[in-house]
């Protein structure tokens, strides 16, 4: 088998930012495995929150081109989670596809839907800009609001909910806030019918979780990579973010999901800022989620060709030409 692995520039539409900094593009690890006959792709985003790098991700994929009877079970123990065994594993999973002439869900044996609503993402902003862009984006469904940990965060929220009143309405603190911050618009924030708080502190600072009132339920992401994680996760998460970045592909994502649910998490099924190659396989988790954020390919100035099918907040079936 032959791999092939390289990195990709995307030019977002706008900035994006969070409470960590901002970015101007994505930058991805495309990987392309080979049998001979049929050709499989993957793509990864390097993290600087997880110490990757493009060039750190593509030596891992280096690290084991010469292996031998290269599957996707055996890939488990010979990369750790992250952006190279992702692209590596989803890569394997669409030559498995081909090869077999059958759709990825079907190997997988999961349901598929032929449209899930997606939450689309507000960049961390003034609260006058992200109102602005809630109103550019009012009929959509879901809107997931970042925010920074700063006094501005209640005026944000409030802001976006008078603009969207009819709009679900999820948030993302990136692990910017303290427990003094939480306590203090938690009520108000469930007032504006806040749905989901993410990640509102460090992940190596979360279990100040266990102690507080949750009357909005908090999900896991920074906090959770793969299935091992979940444990020491009771008693301070309701909901669990699956990222294939963070567990590493969709053979994990898979695990992870059965796991969660099992343990009596709730799903939201994410993504990075990435392009239709990086929905795709997660595109097939989300019949077993109850929140489904995979927006990464709308914040781009352009997608790749036969992209994911988005249209009024909701998100088709990915094509085979793409993906799987």
């Amino acid at each position: 088998m032959s791999i092939e692995a390289k990195e990709e520039i995307w030019p977002l539409k706008q900035p994006f930012r969070i409470s960590r900094g901002s970015r101007t593009e994505a930058r991805v690890v495309v990987v392309t495995v080979s049998d001979g006959k049929e050709i499989g792709r993957g793509e990864g985003i390097p993290l600087a929150r997880y110490n990757q790098t493009t060039a750190s991700v593509l030596a891992q994929i280096e690290s084991i081109a010469g292996e031998k009877n290269l599957n996707r079970q055996g890939l488990q123990d010979l990369l750790p989670p992250g952006a190279a065994r992702n692209a590596l594993d989803c890569a394997l999973w669409d030559l498995e596809a081909k090869a077999f002439g059958k759709r990825a869900w079907e190997l997988a044996n999961i349901p598929i839907v032929s449209e899930v609503e997606t939450s689309f993402t507000i960049s961390l902003d003034t609260p006058e800009k992200m109102s602005a862009a809630a109103k550019a984006n009012a009929k959509l469904p879901i809107l997931k609001l970042k925010l920074g940990g700063d006094d501005l965060d209640l005026s944000r929220v409030q802001a976006v909910r008078e603009t969207a009143p009819a709009a679900r309405l999820l948030i993302d603190a990136n692990e910017s806030w303290s427990p003094s911050h939480y306590r203090e618009i938690v009520s108000a924030l469930k007032e504006s019918r806040v749905e989901l708080i993410e990640q509102p502190f460090s992940a190596d600072a979360d279990e100040v979780l266990e102690s507080l009132d949750h009357p909005i339920p908090v999900c896991a992401d920074e906090s959770c990579h793969p299935t091992a994680d979940l444990p020491r996760l009771t008693n301070r998460y309701e909901v669990i973010n699956v990222k294939l970045d963070k567990t590493g592909g969709l053979t994990e994502a898979l695990r992870l999901c059965e796991r969660a649910r099992e343990s009596g998490f709730k799903l939201l099924i994410g993504c990075m800022v990435c392009t239709s190659l990086g929905i795709a396989p997660a595109r097939l988790l989300a019949s077993l989620t109850t929140w489904i954020d995979l927006d990464g390919p709308l914040l781009l100035a352009r997608d790749r060709d036969h992209p994911v099918p988005y249209a009024n907040g909701k998100i088709g079936v990915p094509s085979r030409e793409l993906w799987g």
